[in-house]
């Protein structure tokens, strides 16, 4: 492939492989990484190509090249190279590496300054996670990767429909309110901001020291008179393991529900830096469950599935129910596939398009106010509910009351609080409305 070598596939995702490669003649350089379109003139990798270009940072990988490789017949496909970067995924190597709130906050500084540079070159990520992050083998230093996602000031737009790009559980309350909001406007776009990539720092944050999503800053619940937003209460990290304050107080800032109170990257990274230092003793005992904390020279402690999450971001009964209003026309809402958090995650954005039984009967979905909680579920309502969607109703949705409803697959009452029980089985309304119209690639 012009002047690189291909030396072995390390990974896949949506739009692009990637390959450990090295330079033509030169293999004492290497290896460098190499990432390939799977469509012909994606213009993603244009985008991605641009915004490495304008990084210079230590915790980015740096960009060697830009190119097209032209397949005789067939057409070309863009593709980067860049600096390899061998390490593991920061939940996947803190599952083995026991951490303490000191040694986190200073990787976390690392991620903040990334982002500072990203925001001042006038981009921002969109994709901010866990698996995005990998801790460099032998120094042990954070490099925030996978710019597929990311966008730039006065880049062209490439997605056109709901949802924006991001994997679900890290996306900002404001960007799930617009989701909502504006849910019937096809051509409505959420424009990503720089505290997007904060509050999903601050959700990865909360994940790695608990293991588990943080309570959403906004979710919904079902009534009498529709669909109603809520705060459900906030779990402070400290009740659930064994973190200072210092480093509890700065990820609930970053989880603040308004964008203003998170503050800039700089600041957050700085403020990151000298909490690293001046954090008191108990900075430097290790995280641990506060049920089962060892002592200082303790092993790791599991990390939670999505099954045992007190709360998904957004709520699962928003993915649910907007996963829903897609079912006519086509996919669900893309969410991140349960075996991410319970084995390794996957890498390049991790985020694939379920069908329409997985949605229904996913058990990352259920949280304590669904099927299977032990919650008394409503009465089925007797007629439809407002902004419900009538019928007649399309496969797989059921007709009950002259209302469409989508059921809960193998679950058996009692239902949750936002779910209603028809006939021994547990159901959820479907809302009324088309798919937007998709008139150019995502």
């Amino acid at each position: 492939m012009g002047a690189w070598r291909v030396l072995e596939q390390r990974g896949q995702g949506s739009y692009g492989a990637v390959y450990r490669v090295e330079k033509v003649g030169q293999p004492e350089a290497g290896p460098f990484a190499l990432k390939l379109a799977l469509y012909l003139e994606d213009p993603r990798f244009e985008r991605e190509g641009e915004l490495l270009s304008r990084l210079q940072h230590p915790h980015v990988p740096r960009l060697l090249e830009r190119g097209r490789w032209e397949v005789p017949g067939v057409g070309c496909f863009p593709f980067i190279a860049m600096e390899w970067v061998e390490g593991m995924p920061l939940y996947e190597w803190a599952a083995q590496h026991p951490l303490t709130s000191r040694q986190t906050l200073k990787i976390l500084a690392q991620v903040a300054s990334a982002l500072a540079a990203t925001h001042d070159a006038d981009g921002v990520h969109r994709d901010v996670k866990g698996e995005n992050i990998v801790v460099r083998t032998g120094d042990a230093q954070a490099v925030l990767m996978d710019f597929g996602s990311s966008y730039y000031r006065r880049a062209r737009v490439l997605t056109h429909q709901f949802p924006p790009p991001g994997t679900p559980q890290y996306q900002s309350p404001e960007s799930q309110r617009f989701q909502w909001e504006c849910r019937r406007q096809p051509g409505a776009r959420y424009e990503a901001q720089p505290s997007d990539d904060l509050y999903a720092l601050g959700v990865t944050a909360y994940r790695l020291v608990t293991g588990r999503y943080p309570p959403a800053a906004l979710d919904m619940k079902v009534t009498e008179e529709g669909f109603e937003f809520f705060r459900p209460p906030w779990v402070p990290p400290e009740t659930l393991a064994s973190v200072c304050p210092e480093l509890s107080e700065l990820i609930q800032q970053l989880l603040a529900e308004a964008p203003s109170a998170r503050g800039s990257a700089e600041e957050v990274a700085e403020a990151l830096e000298r909490l690293a230092k001046t954090a008191g003793p108990r900075a430097d005992r290790l995280i641990a469950p506060l049920s089962t904390q060892p002592d200082t020279a303790g092993t790791p402690w599991p990390r939670s599935s999505w099954a045992e999450a007190p709360w998904l971001a957004m709520g699962a009964l928003v993915y649910l129910v907007l996963g829903a209003w897609w079912l006519k026309d086509g996919p669900v809402h893309p969410v991140e596939r349960v075996q991410d958090a319970q084995s390794g995650e996957q890498r390049d954005a991790g985020t694939v398009g379920l069908g329409e039984e997985e949605i229904l009967s996913s058990p990352a979905l259920m949280g304590p106010n669904e099927p299977g909680s032990g919650a008394i579920g409503l009465e089925m309502p007797k007629k439809p509910l407002p902004g419900q969607r009538r019928s007649p109703c399309e496969k797989p949705m059921v007709e009950i009351n002259e209302g469409c409803w989508g059921r809960w697959s193998d679950v058996a009452p009692p239902c949750g609080a936002n779910s209603y029980e028809w006939k021994k089985r547990c159901y959820l309304p479907i809302l009324e409305g088309s798919r937007p119209a998709t008139s150019a690639p995502q």
